[in-house]
């Protein structure tokens, strides 16, 4: 490649980042992109970790100094890309331990995209060490550890950025605006929210030796050890409740969140959930492939549905959010909007997704990418610097994923308990009446490590 073509393509980046730039929401600083290099480290390298920070690089000068993994052979391949990616060329220092990392490097951002279970003591550690944190959802697998990270953000004054970033999507950007707060749906009293997506690892792999490029204890960290049958990267760490929340900690944190950002919706008054293993009974997973949660708010009720088997009810929409209104109904997703009016007289709006492959082509050979998230990441990471710069909350704040997260969380304590109604009260961080349900909002953490405490972070 020539340094005109270089150069070219680095502007023309540059005015397409500064031209989304201009459409968030203006907190009255300078523009991000001419700010001196920030040092940047990466927690968990594969697959998400490594886009989240692909898409950070696109948009802002910043030097990745440090990457963290326990695996190896992920870890390696990472800092070959990042040096080919990030304009110096420099390769990053490794690391297997993020303390070690953390303690080693003054850090302006940590992006965190290790395994959900990892994500409140690396968030916190971050904060801790003085790095603003961008960290993928769920931002737990707890109620108390998202608590926890609420207090640390705020004690320590940095900017936390929670990767759903539906609220950063354009053609959704636009159904807020021209649709929802146009007041095209009327009142609005019913929301469905969905995902019939084939999502849910199973299978019975043998135990076998875990390989020299695999620390397997601190993958494991705070969480319940299983005995090792394969990689846990991807989808098999998702499988099991150990990890994570499910599809419902995975799927439905997306759309809830988009939903509550849509209405202007805080907690849920009072959260219910049932399901189960009722399909796919023959592998190991123990997460539900079935399962139907209400999250009720005064004169409306939104219902999350999955199924990891069978057909969606709508194959246009098979992972999306209904908001019902009596002048209309919006259809959402990650790849389009329909808004279908009340009556015969109003007219059907449609919106797709945006796609960058010019503006961006070094998106068309990156491994694994979603095109169709892309553009909405890079204006979030846009948001979450001009958040840093003006000491601002950001659009996917820490308590707003909190609260999306939380919500999924103690939809599945319901669904443990048989379904009955939970009500969380934030304040006491209690479920009100109901100290069973109470003791679920804290998972015990494995020998040798601390479980967060929200009043001493």
């Amino acid at each position: 490649m020539t340094s005109f073509a270089f150069n070219r393509r680095q502007f023309m980046q540059g005015t397409a980042a500064s031209l989304a730039l201009s459409a968030l929401p203006s907190f009255g600083m300078s523009n991000p992109l001419a700010d001196t290099p920030r040092r940047v480290a990466l927690i968990g390298t594969g697959w998400y970790g490594k886009s989240d920070l692909f898409r950070l690089i696109q948009v802002a000068p910043v030097e990745v100094v440090a990457l963290c993994d326990v695996d190896q052979n992920l870890l390696n391949g990472a800092a070959k890309l990042v040096s080919q990616r990030q304009k110096s060329g420099k390769t990053p220092k490794l690391y297997g331990d993020y303390r070690k990392m953390l303690a080693e490097n003054q850090l302006d951002i940590v992006i965190i995209g290790s395994p959900d279970h990892w994500h409140a003591l690396q968030c916190i550690d971050a904060l801790k060490a003085g790095a603003h944190v961008y960290v993928q959802k769920p931002i737990s697998v707890d109620v108390l550890e998202g608590e926890a990270m609420v207090a640390a953000a705020r004690k320590y004054g940095k900017v936390v950025q929670v990767g759903t970033q539906r609220k950063s999507t354009p053609h959704l950007i636009d159904a807020k605006k021209n649709i929802v707060d146009a007041g095209l749906l009327g009142n609005i009293h019913h929301v469905e929210m969905c995902c019939y997506f084939h999502m849910r690892a199973n299978g019975n792999p043998p135990v076998e030796p875990v390989p020299s490029f695999l620390d397997y204890e601190m993958w494991t960290g705070p969480a319940p050890l299983r005995p090792y049958d394969g990689l846990p990267h991807i989808r098999w760490w998702r499988t099991f409740k150990e990890y994570g929340n499910g599809i419902t900690g995975d799927m439905c944190v997306h759309m809830f969140d988009t939903v509550r950002w849509l209405l202007k919706l805080g907690w849920p008054k009072r959260i219910s959930s049932t399901g189960g293993i009722y399909v796919q009974k023959d592998g190991k997973s123990n997460i539900s492939d079935t399962q139907h949660a209400t999250f009720e708010y005064d004169g409306l009720n939104c219902v999350w549905q999955h199924r990891t088997w069978g057909t969606p009810n709508n194959p246009d929409y098979p992972w999306s959010f209904t908001l019902y209104g009596d002048k209309g109904t919006l259809w959402g997703s990650t790849m389009a909007y329909d808004f279908i009016p009340q009556g015969k007289d109003g007219q059907k709006i449609h919106k797709d997704v945006v796609y960058e492959k010019e503006k961006y082509p070094e998106d068309l050979t990156e491994e694994r990418i979603e095109l169709n998230a892309a553009p909405a990441t890079r204006l979030h990471m846009l948001d979450f610097l001009k958040a840093i710069d003006a000491n601002s909350r950001p659009v996917a704040d820490i308590e707003e994923g909190h609260i999306s997260t939380a919500s999924c969380i103690l939809a599945n304590i319901s669904m443990q308990l048989g379904g009955r109604p939970l009500v969380y009260d934030p304040k006491t961080r209690t479920v009100v009446g109901d100290r069973e349900a109470t003791a679920l909002l804290e998972r015990p953490y494995r020998k040798g490590w601390v479980h967060p405490d929200p009043k001493r972070v």
